[in-house]
């Protein structure tokens, strides 16, 4: 019968060793380590999130726990003073370098393919407040009271995969980071209000980038023209061509814009902000209300991830557990999205803990979760004695 390590060790081999000491390399993490090999601390990060241990301790713990088990995973486990100096003076960096090659193995082999038949690349940009004790995390500077950190991140709607990610501390606004970035060319970008900026607007167009977001009510505009609305359309009231008209706007933007309407089902009435010209109303329509998918994002990797609390208190250390909790945001969808078994994100996380240890084929267990595998033909047997020896006397 053949033979398998445990799910944790499968999961290691997802990450190529020779790219991950090339990023090391390039990085310069080991410039000073002694003894203490940035596989064995990038594994240690892995496992606080997978396993949802919630301080140093707990971590060092579950590792020496599984001492037999760690030579699978080519590593010992350190001393705890050891992984909060590597936390603290390990270059973050590292894990970002990670993040991102991952990120490319993960969608070569899913695909572009999104639930839209244009052939442009739909993003979403957002982003997300995380709080902090200002006492204990002074540098998170955010307001008098409180510190924070903000994640702004993009995300690719070909299996809603995390694209980038920028973190900063909570002063820096979601816009001024948007702003920096550059999109290639027919990419289109969903956003809502916090995000309008028509000098960036005007920009993007020039670049030949798309976006689409709401419009904000002190906006205002003329009507140019008013395209026909297709019949049998449920919601969708206009679809318009229009023209900035204020003095600052109008010299900001000078081209022209589509604006589409619809109502939604609860009443309320939405406008789309648009300069793309050719695609249906219906579709604009649809694109922002995709844009969801980024909030939901947000949400499962708070609720299910090591992100509100953390195992240090340095810049370095927040940065290296936010990046090693992307890392492994993008391998459990990965997982999700490769295995045939219909996982909900959450169940996959939960079940996953329960089963890091376990030695069965993590493609067969992804599959087959709830089946228990055949029995090694090769391993003895448990003798049948029958009752009649339970409790007799000689």
């Amino acid at each position: 019968m053949k033979r398998f390590s445990s799910i944790m060790t499968q999961l290691l081999q997802v990450f190529s060793r020779n790219e991950f000491h090339e990023a090391v390399k390039q990085t310069q993490a080991e410039r000073h380590a002694r003894g203490f090999a940035s596989w064995n601390h990038f594994v240690a990060m892995l496992f606080c999130q997978l396993a949802d241990a919630q301080s140093l301790r707990e971590i060092i713990g579950g590792l020496t726990s599984c001492e037999g088990r760690l030579e699978q995973f080519g590593i010992k486990a350190p001393k705890r003073s050891t992984l909060s100096y590597a936390n603290n003076h390990r270059p973050w960096e590292l894990f970002q370098k990670v993040f991102y090659k991952t990120f490319e193995n993960c969608r070569a082999q899913l695909g572009p393919k999104t639930k839209f038949r244009f052939k442009n690349r739909l993003l979403s940009i957002d982003s997300s407040v995380v709080t902090l004790c200002s006492t204990m995390f002074p540098w998170a500077t955010w307001s008098r009271q409180k510190g924070a950190v903000k994640l702004h991140l993009t995300l690719d709607h070909a299996g809603y995969l995390p694209e980038a990610m920028v973190i900063t501390t909570g002063k820096y606004s979601e816009l001024t980071v948007a702003r920096r970035r550059r999109y290639a060319r027919g990419t289109i970008l969903v956003m809502d209000r916090g995000f309008v900026d028509f000098r960036w607007f005007n920009q993007l167009n020039e670049s030949g980038v798309f976006f689409v977001t709401r419009i904000k009510k002190d906006t205002p505009y003329a009507v140019v023209q008013s395209d026909p609305i297709v019949t049998g359309k449920k919601n969708l009231v206009a679809d318009e061509w229009i023209e900035l008209t204020g003095r600052r706007t109008r010299r900001r933007y000078p081209a022209q814009l589509r604006l589409v309407t619809i109502d939604t089902d609860e009443g309320e009435r939405l406008q789309f902000l648009t300069n793309h010209m050719t695609l249906a109303a219906s579709t604009i329509a649809e694109i922002y209300k995709d844009r969801w998918q980024i909030e939901i994002f947000f949400k499962l990797i708070k609720q299910n991830l090591r992100i509100k609390s953390f195992v240090g208190t340095s810049a370095n250390a927040v940065w290296t557990q936010i990046w090693t909790a992307l890392i492994a945001m993008l391998l459990i969808k990965f997982l999700q999205l490769k295995a045939r078994f219909g996982w909900s994100y959450s169940n996959l996380v939960y079940f996953l803990r329960m089963n890091l240890l376990v030695y069965r084929d993590l493609w067969d267990w992804l599959n087959s979760p709830f089946i228990a595998p055949s029995p090694d033909p090769d391993l003895p047997t448990q003798m049948d004695f029958g009752p009649a020896l339970i409790g007799t006397a000689r």
